[in-house]
């Protein structure tokens, strides 16, 4: 990593790539500390776009999670859901959420709720993929032997299918949260100047290819910390299942 990083920088110094298309390591941390320090746009600095970001991604992305789970459990157990939500589920996680842009804006204006919704609307249709997937590849056998134990329905969800489920459950969060930082590059572009999205916007539009740079390499770095938090949260809740992978 830090041989590449010197390579980059010698190259571009050197004139052998253009320092505009590739700005060298070095100018992208001026770059950093100018938006750091004064701002950019508007004396807007990078504290207050990473804040406004991340929370717009907790909302959509804790929103999916509270409708997604619950529904994807349930469709999963029971057959007659599963076969009704098996053409709408695969229409919906086909629909890109870029493309739903518009309509959102339609429906709920150009404020917070268009993008946190859309937000919401990329990693519900992965959440609930992948809870269903999740139930459907329990072994049968861990549910029958609930049922002739006379168990009720909800014992069998909360200590059969559930911590059976969680693993695959995890995993669906974990692509989902990384969407998310995908699509919020794209709701953020729409009508405000806090959050990452609009910062790369405004540079795009002032020529600052070092600030787009930036903006980029901080969505990359929030979406790893994110996706390290949850793992860390996986191994708290579910720490047999660690062992097991270890």
């Amino acid at each position: 990593m830090a041989a590449a990083l010197a390579a980059w920088q010698i190259l571009s110094k050197a004139g052998l790539i253009s320092p505009f298309l590739f700005p060298p390591p070095s100018d992208l941390l001026l770059a950093l500390y100018d938006i750091a320090t004064n701002g950019f746009p508007d004396g807007i600095v990078i504290s207050i776009h990473i804040a406004v970001t991340l929370k717009r991604i907790a909302l959509g992305f804790l929103g999916a999670v509270l409708v997604g789970v619950p529904l994807g459990l349930a469709t999963g157990y029971y057959r007659s859901m599963d076969r009704l939500a098996y053409p709408i589920v695969t229409f919906g996680r086909s629909i890109a959420a870029i493309s739903v842009l518009p309509l959102f804006i339609a429906w709920f204006g150009i404020g917070e709720l268009s993008k946190i919704m859309l937000i919401g609307f990329g990693a519900f249709w992965i959440i609930v993929t992948y809870t269903i997937s999740s139930v459907k590849l329990i072994d049968p056998l861990l549910i029958r032997a609930a049922m002739s134990m006379d168990m009720e329905t909800r014992d069998i969800f909360r200590q059969v299918i559930l911590p059976a489920a969680l693993p695959r459950i995890f995993t669906g969060l974990r692509v989902a949260l990384i969407a998310c930082f995908t699509i919020i590059v794209a709701a953020e572009m729409i009508a405000t100047v806090h959050g990452l999205g609009s910062l790369i916007m405004e540079a795009r539009n002032s020529f600052r290819t070092d600030i787009t740079m930036v903006g980029m390499l901080v969505i990359g770095f929030l979406g790893l910390a994110a996706s390290k938090a949850l793992d860390l949260l996986e191994q708290k809740l579910l720490p047999w299942n660690h062992r097991s992978e270890s």
